[in-house]
């Protein structure tokens, strides 16, 4: 092991001690109650969530699970589309797009309203729906005003806080979802005797009934299936243990009467997975009950941080941080340079919000994460294929939480024999095909109009997050557990191309850009077309994947010896056209808008490596022209998505400008930043409206510009900006191959470093600019 400057000990006190400070800073915090939701902080265990809004005399804390969703299994498959298939090729070969697109949508989407057009809820394909809202009112006996109030959230423990002074008394409420009893734990306390009280209420917009049992309150339902209205069932248990004064509870609530201090349980669960639900929330909640408060908090603050702990940044001083939340974004936006330290949290927040959405054995992030607020959440709050589950994903393994890529392999799973069903009913092809949209039912057919519906990138994109996990942990049974997914998706692709007759290329049809539309020659815009550059790519990357698969496993010659042929007739990763740009269509397509949100033919670039400013120079040229035209702005998925490409293409100053961008407080008052994503002042990333991707995928931005590891050796700051050059200090985080990665900077080079792995050996690293071979301390 190559050391610059420090000895392993001092390295080792200089990153404890940076540790120790990044802890007391990681906190989001306020000084009045929330008045919107999109102000609330963000409280989960993977699979139980709440939402806090800390007020004063009326608290509502928004309850989620995970699981719950409405809509039910279907088969929506049209199974004569196939039929149409050679017509609707036919089609497109003769240039006929808008006709072949007009055939896809009488014979070729799913059968059915699909996703519902907005109406999620009440059809087959089902929403995910917020589980209900707990009320607390409170009567002071007093008109006063509160004061000195404040309210927090601590990432580093997952832990929420909300402190006032009001008539005399000081008020205190804790909230957490434990990560060590499964239940959510409220606790609210006076600084004097008899001071609480208030009424608790929980209820729902819809599909509910509240009453009181045992000294609880109680809220069950079931939602709707989107046939005889019997789908999911939920229940919701409050206990309530008190210091002092009185509990009753009548008329569908609870009532606390003269308490010094009241701890608040909430379990609950839906037949999602567990049949016997209603025994697991009473026993959740006896055994949560036994346990002291501190022991409670103890547990749930060392589960939680072994995932937390693993990673630390710094980029030098955190003087912004004695700001409001909110206030400092308002600081941040007319001077980012003088705030470092909101990059690191906003970093450390994804990390977090990551752990609190998500854990194995249940499901990936959705389009809300974990949070919603209402029954019909935008865009059903559901799995998009085509980019948005992928990137809630995407700072996971860099981020030293590769596990919570596993949710998504155990989806996957699931869809395959729904997909199965999918590739013969449309394509007569063999393996399995997902679309553009998913739910927890394993919906894989096309979606209900040939604009979007009809892509078929979906599975394969999934895919690379499943090799993304076995490059990054190299885990032969993983691998073995992963491979009938890739090879069936493989196999899909593998026998639906078709060859292209003007280029001699093999190539996905009928298809679309993900979203995107084009100017035909006559000047009609159309959307479908023949193997636009996001197949090509994937295609290229998946047949690769499962030939070295194939190869590590000792299996399946036949295919691969296949896919290394076909390798050879698809299209190369990217085509760069006639204004220099990387080409998103095989023809140079006029564009209704050349700044639109998605940039799909950039694939190659992130999240796959075919384009590297290392291997193909001048494909990263054009990458940087397609950028350049796109433009910075955009939801804030996108701008994420851009400020990824800027950070694979070595170009630190542009990915923190795309940083800068998405750090914007959208609901800032009297200020315009455009039209474009931001954040909210809980800084969850608003789409405009709120979408969790954005997070996801700035975080992981922020990490490949601290590290990459994807082009056959492990660079450290291969795009930090100018800001952060000072001095920092990164300990923790994750390269491919399974390496743990420390190091610091000043002035912009690396002054010391530390690579350890599981077993001792050599490995490329590249340190200011030196590319050089190094042998790993022991992990």
């Amino acid at each position: 092991m190559k050391h610059l400057k420090f000895t392993i000990l001092k390295f080792i006190l200089l990153l404890s001690s940076i540790t120790h400070a990044q802890d007391k800073a990681l906190s989001l915090w306020y000084d009045k109650p929330a008045d919107q939701w999109e102000q609330t902080l963000p409280l989960g265990n993977g699979r139980l969530g709440m939402t806090p809004d800390s007020g004063i005399k009326t608290e509502k804390i928004v309850l989620n699970d995970i699981t719950l969703w409405s809509g039910s299994p279907q088969d929506a498959n049209n199974y004569e589309a196939s039929k149409y298939l050679p017509e609707i090729r036919q089609l497109l070969s003769q240039g006929k797009n808008k006709e072949a697109e007009a055939l896809i949508n009488k014979n070729f989407v799913c059968k059915g309203p699909g996703s519902g057009s907005g109406d999620g809820a009440n059809v087959q394909f089902g929403c995910y729906q917020v589980l209900g809202c707990l009320q607390l009112d409170f009567d002071y006996k007093s008109n006063a005003s509160a004061k000195n109030y404040k309210r927090q959230l601590d990432i580093n423990s997952a832990i929420a806080r909300a402190t006032f002074e009001l008539d005399g008394f000081t008020y205190t409420r804790e909230y957490f979802a434990s990560f060590g009893d499964d239940v959510a734990v409220i606790k609210l306390s006076a600084n004097k005797k008899a001071a609480l009280n208030f009424v608790i209420n929980l209820d729902r917009p819809e599909r509910f009934e509240t009453y009181n049992e045992d000294n609880s309150l109680v809220m069950k339902g079931q939602l709707n299936n989107g046939t005889d209205g019997k789908g999911m069932n939920y229940k919701v248990r409050i206990r309530a243990l008190l210091k002092d004064g009185t509990l009753t509870g009548a008329n569908r609530k609870l009532q606390v009467k003269d308490a010094t201090e009241v701890i608040l349980y909430v379990s609950a669960a839906t037949d999602f997975i567990d049949k016997t639900y209603e025994k697991t929330i009473y026993e959740l909640l006896a055994s949560a009950m036994k346990k002291s408060y501190e022991k409670q908090k103890e547990e749930h603050t060392k589960n939680f941080q072994k995932f937390f702990n693993r990673v630390s940044l710094s980029l030098g001083s955190d003087s912004k941080k004695s700001l409001p939340t909110d206030q400092r974004l308002d600081a941040y936006v007319k001077n980012p340079d003088a705030d470092n330290g909101l990059p690191v949290l906003f970093y450390q927040y994804g990390r977090y919000l990551g752990i609190c959405s998500t854990r194995e054995g249940l499901l990936p992030p959705n389009l809300q994460g974990l949070w919603a607020h209402q029954i019909q959440t935008p865009w059903n709050g559901d799995y998009h294929l085509d980019v948005n589950i992928q990137m809630n994903l995407w700072p996971m393994e860099t981020a030293n939480l590769g596990e919570l890529n596993l949710p998504l392999k155990d989806l996957m799973k699931k869809m395959v024999p729904y997909g199965e069903k999918t590739a013969k009913a449309y394509y007569n092809a063999d393996g399995w095909v997902a679309h553009v949209i998913t739910n927890v039912w394993g919906f894989t057919e096309p979606g209900e109009s040939a604009s979007w519906g009809i892509a078929k990138a979906g599975s394969g994109w999934m895919c690379n997050n499943l090799w993304d996990h076995y490059l990054y942990s190299n885990d032969k049974n993983y691998l073995k557990e992963i491979y009938p997914i890739i090879k069936g998706s493989a196999l899909f692709y593998n026998s639906m191309l078709t060859k292209d007759n003007e280029s001699g290329w093999l190539v996905t049809s009928p298809s679309v850009s993900p979203e995107n539309s084009f100017y035909l020659p006559n000047g009609e815009e159309a959307h479908v077309c023949v193997g636009p550059t996001i197949d090509n790519q994937i295609v290229r990357e998946l047949f690769n994947n499962v030939i070295t698969a194939s190869e590590a496993l000792g299996t399946d010659e036949d295919l691969r010896i296949d896919l290394v042929q076909k390798l050879k007739q698809l299209p190369p990763a990217g085509v760069v056209g006639p204004d220099g740009r990387i080409m998103e269509w095989m023809k140079s397509y006029r564009e209704p808008d050349a700044q639109h949100r998605h940039i799909s033919h950039l694939y190659g670039l992130y999240p796959a490596s075919l384009i590297t400013p290392e291997a193909t120079p001048e494909l990263a040229e054009a990458a940087k022209k397609t950028l350049d035209v796109r433009g910075d702005d955009g939801p804030s998925w996108s701008i994420a998505y851009k400020q990824l490409f800027w950070a694979r293409l070595k170009d630190g100053n542009r990915a923190y400008k795309l940083l800068k961008t998405i750090l914007r407080p959208t609901l800032a008052t009297n200020i315009n930043y455009g039209a474009g994503g931001g954040v909210y002042p809980n800084l969850l990333s608003a789409g405009p409206p709120f979408q969790i991707d954005g997070n996801f995928g700035a975080a992981a931005g922020i990490g490949e510009m601290l590290l990459q590891s994807h082009a056959g050796f492990i660079e450290l700051l291969p795009a930090i900006p100018d800001a952060w050059k000072n001095e920092g200090v990164v300990k923790g985080l994750k390269a491919q191959g399974g390496y743990a990665v420390s190091f610091t900077w000043k002035n912009g080079k690396i002054t010391d470093y530390r690579i350890a792995s599981k077993k001792t050996g050599k490995v490329k690293v590249k340190v200011n600019g030196t590319l050089q071979e190094v042998t790993t301390s022991k992990l």
